[in-house]
Formats: structure tokens, C-alpha cells, sequence
């Protein structure tokens, strides 16, 4: 495992820019189950619900969380504790979801991944708050757990830069064992690629549903913002 985050810079090429990851689709399947995926495939009737957009272009699409009821994503439970994080986050602040861009725009041009993509993971794991810290010793922007900080050479968990480096390099880790899935490379980011291999899909797991869920909310609302649109607090 470690020897493939070395090789890491020199799988990029070959995966594709992170353009291609700009729109989602979704289908209901004959059980009433919704599936999501950023690349589609032939026979199933997909429907664009998040699209790639172009500067100026304000276009809306439907927001992957108005599926059906008994969907594969539900809505997020109600935290609860002792699962509440032991450092929560406290900053409220509006500038917080710009503040660290330039970090989030290194981090893209490194390990392609989309600078949308990689805010919108940051919101959902700590809401752009680098001092959280969660009731599984998850720290930092992108939550990331001790054994991710020595994989991915990460000295200090608590600075922006290092933490926003680290965990964009295990989000191409993972869209490198999914070929580019976005909705498979969030799973794993959040239960592991290894529970996503097992399940060969989204695990069965609320928490991670819940998650994709989220993730691909916030990953509309960046895309939106990208072209004049705002990012809404919660």
C-alpha cells in the first residue's frame, strides 16, 4: 500500500484531467434505489443531475439529494453523541471557504483532482475548520487519521497546507483504485476503499450514505460558486 502513494505522480498522466469529473449522473434502478456515478454507462436510462459548468454559465441542475425516499443515500442522522467530534468546528466565518484556496489550487494541480472535488470534501469532513478534531482522531481540514498521516508523509496535521496536500493525495490514491469514479472514490475517502471493494459499491453503512450524500451537495455548490454563485453555510 505504501509503495503506491510513492508511485502516485506517475499514475496521473494516464487517468485523465479532472475536467472529466465535472458532471454526475443519476438512475433509479427497478428496486427504487438511486445511483450516482460521474461516468455512466450504456443500457441505463442516466440522468444529468450535476453538470460541468463553464464561467457564466448559471444553469441549475437537480440536486442529487431530491432522490426518492429508500434511496441508497438518505439523509444525514442527527449527530449524536459520543460520536460528536471532540473539537468541533467553530468557525462561522464566510471567508473560511476561500481562505485556504491557494493550498486547495496546489493540491488540484498535483494530484489533478478538482478544486470543486476537494472543497467540497473539506466542508463535509470539517467545515473549513482546521482545528476540529473528530471522536475517531480524525484532525484537521480534511480530517485526516494517524495512519493516513504517516502513509502520506504529513508532519503536521494541523497546518492547512500539509493536511490539504495529504488528504487530496488520498483522494487520487482512491480515484486511482476506481478509475476516476467520483462517487467510489468518496465512499472510500470516508469507510475505506477496501469496505467499498467489498460491497463492490457504496458500503451499506448510514454514516458513509450519508456522507456521499453530502459530498455531492457541496461539490454543486462549489461548482456553481465557480462561476459567481455562493456557497450556502450548511
Amino acid at each position: 500500500m505504501k509503495v503506491v502513494f510513492w508511485i502516485l505522480p506517475l499514475l496521473i498522466v494516464g487517468l485523465g484531467s479532472s475536467r472529466a469529473w465535472g458532471d454526475i449522473y443519476q438512475y433509479l434502478d427497478e428496486n427504487g434505489v438511486v445511483h450516482f456515478t460521474n461516468k455512466p454507462q450504456p443500457g441505463k436510462n442516466w440522468k444529468r443531475v450535476v453538470r460541468e459548468y463553464s464561467k457564466g454559465d448559471r444553469s441549475t441542475a437537480t440536486d442529487p439529494g431530491d432522490e426518492p425516499a429508500g434511496s441508497v443515500i438518505p439523509p444525514a442522522p442527527s449527530p449524536k453523541c459520543p460520536t460528536c467530534d471532540v473539537v468541533p468546528a467553530r468557525d462561522a466565518s464566510p471567508t473560511r471557504f476561500t481562505r485556504y484556496d491557494r493550498f486547495i489550487t496546489e493540491a488540484s494541480g498535483l494530484y489533478q483532482i478538482p478544486v470543486p472535488f476537494i472543497k467540497a470534501i473539506i466542508k463535509a469532513e470539517s467545515d473549513f475548520d482546521p482545528r476540529v478534531v473528530s471522536y475517531k482522531s480524525a484532525k484537521g481540514l480534511m480530517q485526516i487519521i494517524p495512519e493516513v498521516e504517516i502513509d502520506m508523509g504529513v508532519k503536521n496535521v494541523f497546518d492547512p497546507r500539509e493536511n490539504i496536500l495529504g488528504g487530496t493525495r488520498l483522494l487520487r490514491y482512491n480515484a486511482n483504485i476506481f478509475r476516476g469514479d467520483m462517487v467510489l472514490t468518496i465512499a472510500a475517502y470516508h469507510a475505506g476503499p477496501n469496505a467499498v471493494k467489498k460491497y463492490g459499491g457504496i458500503p451499506p453503512y448510514p454514516s458513509t450514505r450519508a456522507y456521499v450524500r453530502a459530498v455531492l451537495k457541496y461539490y454543486k455548490q462549489f461548482k456553481e460558486a465557480e462561476s459567481g454563485g455562493s456557497v450556502r453555510a450548511r
